[in-house]
């Protein structure tokens, strides 16, 4: 049983999908504000996506409770006009603001984020990004992504990372399901 239903991590929902011209900012949020920051933004209709992942846990009475907190704490991704971005500040939230320069490699790697959220699986963030092996996914909903395969404890796990932030997300995957680029 969630402790709090799920809330939208993205507003409006396609905004990965649809072609806008306004830039993307990299909101860096006060400590444990981006739920708050998110309610917000969605009443002011200033779109932002702030992934968001079920993180379960055992309570001491043995219950699982299930908590959906954000994949990159402290960071949200808006996209608007200088404008809204000043409109966003008065919300008492965010630390500080910066704009992001390759906007389509954000949407593009952001969609591969959503993307691996979608299939539910366990996913697990990665703080520091590793080289590694370059690969596409063949088989499976991830079909046709491509990402950096890391070895962690004698499995393989899909990486995709976010470049500017040096932070990512990984989701184990079979080595028959993988082929190199």
């Amino acid at each position: 049983m969630p402790i709090l239903d799920r809330e939208d991590d993205i507003h409006p929902p396609d905004l990965l999908q649809t072609a806008n011209e306004d830039p993307w900012w990299l909101v860096y949020t006060m400590s444990r504000q981006e739920k708050v920051l998110m309610r917000k933004l969605r009443m002011m209709d200033i779109k932002f996506y702030c992934p968001l992942v079920a993180q379960k846990k055992r309570s001491p009475a043995g219950r699982v409770r299930t908590s959906h907190l954000p994949l990159f704490a402290g960071y949200l991704f808006l996209n608007g006009s200088d404008e809204e971005r000043r409109e966003a500040l008065t919300t008492n939230c965010i630390s500080r603001v910066s704009p992001i320069a390759e906007s389509d490699d954000v949407v593009s790697e952001l969609s591969r984020i959503q993307q691996l959220i979608s299939t539910k699986k366990p996913i697990t963030h990665e703080s520091q990004i590793e080289a590694g092996q370059r690969i596409r996914v063949k088989t499976g909903p991830l079909k046709g992504m491509e990402g950096t395969v890391l070895k962690r404890h004698s499995t393989e796990v899909l990486l995709i990372s976010i470049g500017f932030l040096q932070q990512g997300a990984s989701i184990e995957i079979d080595d028959f399901q993988v082929e190199r680029m």
